[in-house]
């Protein structure tokens, strides 16, 4: 197979947004495609202040964030971007929505593209039911935000994924910067189903009033070694989508130790979902 020259990213949220930026910095051509249009307009404002912040620590030249926002176009519609080498799905973690952004994957791009998903729990076999016949090219490529920072990348194989698909997803994620490493394809993977239970107990410390939330952070980023308290980093992948793991865990797995503490759905209920709403956990209302 030849080397990856351009990738299709579809969902322009966070995840989306930063695997652009990932790719563009590789020197890869990214298409970015969502539905939404205040998505995209979202996305290429945070690609902006993220190459303008590179360039003034003096990590990057003028030049070379001016050819790293060249490399990135913004669609609203897959098509724009069959000619892709790459596709990968960064929606929502709905399983059924997945699957049909997957059917019109398969629809679009060519029959040699890796149609990955950057899903953090849900099942890379099921998602594969989506394409039939493809369901060898469909391979989990999990990232971790913020997707610039973090190093890490779970490849997780489906029951389908062929060799040559993990061969040239394990490439491809060295090639962006990152370290790529293998998980099997069960609920959560290996690095939700470790966190989001001990996300979840901080949740019942602060409820059952062992500690408030910045000394739970603390003691974990002072004792553990953490660089982000368990609450200040559920505010950070957003309270909703912890909620949404743990419940993907419950059900896949059926274990009580996953299902989320009662604090934990009242904040989402009531609509407080971390940074992006600006209170959570804390409220960044005033910073």
């Amino acid at each position: 197979m030849s080397e990856v020259k351009s990738i299709a990213v579809i969902g322009a949220g966070i995840m989306g947004s930063g695997i652009t930026y990932t790719a563009a910095l590789a020197g890869i051509r990214a298409y970015l495609i969502d539905v939404v249009p205040g998505q995209l307009e979202k996305a290429q404002k945070y690609h902006a202040k993220t190459l303008g912040r590179a360039v003034e620590k003096q990590k990057m030249t003028q030049e070379q964030a001016d050819a790293a926002q060249a490399l990135i176009t913004y669609h609203s519609d897959m098509a724009e971007a069959k000619d892709a080498d790459w596709a990968v799905e960064a929606a929502t973690e709905n399983v059924e929505l997945k699957k049909q952004i997957y059917a019109q994957m398969k629809e679009t791009f060519g029959p040699d593209v890796v149609l990955a998903t950057n899903t953090s729990s849900i099942s890379i076999t099921d998602i594969a039911t989506a394409v039939g016949d493809a369901a060898d090219r469909v391979i989990g490529m999990h990232f971790f935000n913020p997707v610039p920072v973090m190093k890490l990348v779970e490849v997780i194989k489906g029951l389908s994924t062929s060799e040559e698909t993990t061969k040239r997803t394990l490439e491809l994620a060295e090639r962006m910067g990152k370290s790529p490493v293998p998980a099997n394809d069960r609920a959560g993977f290996v690095a939700n189903r470790i966190l989001m239970p001990m996300i979840n107990e901080a949740f019942y410390a602060w409820m059952e009033g062992v500690a408030e939330p910045e000394h739970i952070d603390q003691i974990m980023m002072l004792g553990m070694a953490h660089p982000m308290g368990p609450l200040r980093l559920a505010d950070l992948i957003g309270l909703d989508v912890c909620h949404h793991i743990m419940m993907v865990l419950y059900d896949e797995l059926g274990h009580d130790k996953y299902f989320p503490c009662p604090l934990l759905r009242q904040l989402v209920t009531a609509g407080r979902l971390g940074n992006k709403t600006g209170i959570g956990v804390y409220d960044y209302s005033k910073k």
